[in-house]
C-alpha cells in the first residue's frame, strides 16, 4: 500500500512547535518534498529572517512570505512548514485554502518556551521580556489557528515519530489530502 499526498499540507503555529522537525519527518514518510517559506525567504534574500526584520522590517518580511507561500503552494505537492506568522494574514489564509489544507501543530507555552528560550533566531523574542512576549502572541495568534482545517497536538514527551504519526493519521481522515494505493 502507497499513500497519495493529493494536496499541499501547510504546517502552521507558533514559533518551536515543531512545524521544520515535523514537517520534514512527515515529508520523508511519505516521499514527498518538504518546503520551508523560512528557508526560501533566506535562500532568495541571501539573509537571516533576523536580518530582514532588521534591515526592511516585519511588514516588509511578511510581503515575501506571502509571494513564497503561493509559489511554493502552486509548484508541486508537499509539506510545508510556514513561519508562524504566515496564517495571520486572510490572504495567506486564502491561498492556503485554496491550493492545500493548513495543519496547525498546536503547542502549550511551557513546551514553546522550552524550544525556543536559548535560541536568538527569533526576532519577535528579541525583547526585554521574551517569556512574556511568546505568552501574549500565543494568546492573539491561537484563536487564528484555530481556523486551521486539522489540527493535531504536540506534547513534550511524543517523539518526533510519534508527533509525524499523529499528524499522518489526522491526513488519513481526509481521502481529500491523503489517500491509500494498492
Amino acid at each position: 500500500m502507497e499513500l497519495m499526498l493529493k494536496k499541499t499540507v501547510a504546517l502552521v503555529g507558533m514559533m518551536g512547535s515543531g512545524k521544520t522537525t515535523i514537517g520534514s519527518a512527515v515529508a520523508k514518510a511519505l516521499s514527498v518534498p518538504f518546503l520551508d517559506s523560512d528557508a526560501e525567504i533566506e535562500m532568495a534574500s541571501n539573509l537571516t529572517i533576523a536580518e530582514i526584520f532588521e534591515r526592511s522590517g516585519e511588514r516588509f518580511f511578511r510581503q515575501k512570505e506571502t509571494q513564497v507561500i503561493t509559489r511554493l503552494l502552486g509548484n508541486e505537492r508537499g509539506i510545508l512548514s510556514t513561519g508562524g506568522g504566515v496564517f495571520l494574514n486572510p490572504v495567506n489564509r486564502r491561498i492556503i485554502s485554496e491550493k492545500g489544507v493548513a495543519l496547525w501543530l498546536r503547542a502549550d507555552l511551557d513546551l514553546l518556551w522550552s524550544r525556543v528560550r536559548h535560541k536568538d533566531t527569533r526576532p519577535l523574542l528579541r525583547t526585554g521580556d521574551p517569556f512574556s512576549t511568546l505568552a501574549e502572541l500565543c494568546e492573539s495568534r491561537n484563536p487564528v489557528y484555530e481556523l486551521a482545517e486539522l489540527h493535531v497536538d504536540t506534547y513534550k514527551d511524543y517523539t518526533i515519530q510519534d508527533t509525524a504519526g499523529q499528524v499522518l493519521k489526522t491526513l488519513m481522515s481526509r481521502p481529500d489530502v491523503l489517500e491509500r494505493r494498492p
